[in-house]
């Protein structure tokens, strides 16, 4: 006996159909909009399959056959393959099985973000967030539209705006929903960007702006004509308006890293010949102060890691800059770099006796190596209450904050967020009173770095030298 196969098709299809619509005027139109057109098709491709499954039981007239061609259920899976955002169907029989959600169809975008091995794994062991949950139970067994806010951790949190459909049933009778995911980590991060940039900038400038403030209201009054007052307020008034140039470039800064902190860099970048560019950068700074850049260098190697190029010499100009901030007069700061080193190596302890800590660490990744550098001053060093807060905004050591050390105290945290972007490490070693270590390690690149190498790699056997000029640099090489 013949069956009319095309009216629960067309069914079905028109329910699809009738959900994308039907959503059209919800909040958040434009999600909702998207959500309910992924859902319609899936209602299609759902119906294709259960036509072909229903078709092998009984023969099926020859217009709906040439109607509904074989060629048209690859298409639409792979389309849903090709989406970027993560989309699941969800399958389940009894209300009371907690458990017996599984994951009947999942697009590469699910399988990555959830590391689903295959199809009819189990939703639990995939999403572990209790709203996720229920909202995809009361698509399953309500048959309402809901939605839940997801977060992903790790080192780099990802923010997820879940949504939950009902689908047809499937051929066994087993009731289905459409769980769809949209990544909202741009929109979450400008508006934190946002947030803490106005209340950041509105604390610190408080201070420069009162104290311009009080400056010009005397220079105004009774020390308008005393010349040897004038020319003393007016360096404080230009010492305090370059506090506030720095300060809002380095906020500036850490928001524009902050915005782009989830997404990884792709370039490589030669790490031997950056700490180079910045030792060269610095000595004048550092001949200022009488004290030396000691650069250890790989021996004839260069240490290709993956990363932004300006960003890493950020990271290290910042961790050098420290060190000759806080190193006395006649005092070393030595910069070494390895090429290549494992994730135990780059963590291992360096400084005897020295109190150290993780300020940052990646994800373990099997097969990943690493090259680091490492930064080390010999000042008065960082108590061990006060390192866990160092890479705070605006933290600086009780004792430390005055003087000649100036600072926006937001270097360290500027550190901190490009090395999660690029899904290094950062640690620090330090006793009161014997100096600091800081060390920094970025995953290696596997291809070659086009650029020139170090002036030292030439020459394995070289001695430690000093650079004419006015730079007071000392190369060595790493043995």
């Amino acid at each position: 006996m013949r069956r009319p196969w095309g009216v629960p098709l067309t069914g079905a299809v028109a329910v699809g159909l009738l959900l994308a619509l039907g959503m059209s005027e919800a909040p958040e139109a434009e999600y909702a909009r998207f959500a309910a057109f992924v859902a319609a098709v899936m209602t299609l491709v759902l119906s294709v399959q259960a036509f072909r499954f229903a078709r092998l039981a009984d023969p099926i007239p020859t217009a709906v056959s040439q109607a509904i061609p074989d060629e048209l259920g690859p298409p639409l899976q792979e389309a849903l393959e090709a989406l970027p955002d993560p989309v699941m169907v969800i399958g389940a029989h009894e209300p009371d099985d907690i458990v017996g959600r599984r994951i009947a169809f999942a697009n590469t975008a699910a399988r990555e973000l959830f590391r689903i091995q295959r199809d009819g794994a189990l939703l639990v062991t995939a999403v572990r967030d209790p709203e996720v949950l229920e909202a995809t139970d009361e698509a399953l067994f309500g048959g309402v539209d809901r939605s839940a806010a997801y977060e992903t951790g790790g080192a780099q949190d990802r923010f997820w705006r879940a949504w939950a459909r009902p689908l047809p049933p499937a051929p066994d009778g087993g009731r289905q929903a459409l769980l769809y995911l949209r990544d909202e980590t741009d929109s979450r991060r400008m508006e934190r960007m946002r947030a803490d940039f106005l209340a950041n900038a509105s604390h610190e400038l408080r201070t420069p702006l009162a104290s311009l403030a009080g400056f010009i209201e005397t220079l105004r009054g009774h020390a308008r004509d005393d010349a040897r007052a004038r020319d003393r307020f007016l360096g404080i008034m230009a010492a305090q308006a370059d506090r506030m140039g720095r300060l809002i470039a380095d906020l500036l800064s850490l928001s524009r890293i902050e915005l782009n902190e989830h997404v990884p860099p792709s370039g490589a970048v030669d790490l031997a010949l950056a700490a180079t560019d910045v030792a060269d950068a610095l000595c004048p700074i550092a001949q200022e102060k009488g004290a030396r850049i000691d650069l250890r260098l790989p021996d004839g190697e260069r240490a290709p890691v993956i990363g932004d190029r300006d960003q890493i010499i950020q990271v290290i100009q910042n961790l050098v800059d420290n060190a000759l901030k806080y190193s006395p007069a006649g005092a070393a700061v030595e910069v070494e770099v390895l090429a290549d080193v494992g994730l135990d190596q780059a963590q291992a302890p360096r400084e005897k006796g020295a109190p150290r800590m993780t300020l940052l660490s990646p994800d373990r990744t099997e097969d990943v190596r690493y090259a680091l550098v490492r930064v080390r001053d010999h000042g008065p060093g960082v108590p061990r209450q006060a390192l866990p807060r160092l890479t705070e905004r605006f933290y600086r050591v009780e004792g430390q904050k005055s003087g000649e050390r100036s600072g926006t105290g937001l270097g360290l945290a500027i550190v901190k967020h490009v090395m999660n972007r690029h899904r290094g490490g950062l640690l620090v070693e330090s006793a009161a009173g014997h100096g600091a270590a800081f060390t920094a390690y970025f995953p290696r690149a596997e291809v070659a770095v086009e650029a020139v190498a170090p002036e030292t790699s030439a020459r394995p056997d070289a001695a430690p030298r000093t650079l004419d000029g006015p730079r007071n640099k000392t190369v060595t090489q790493a043995s």
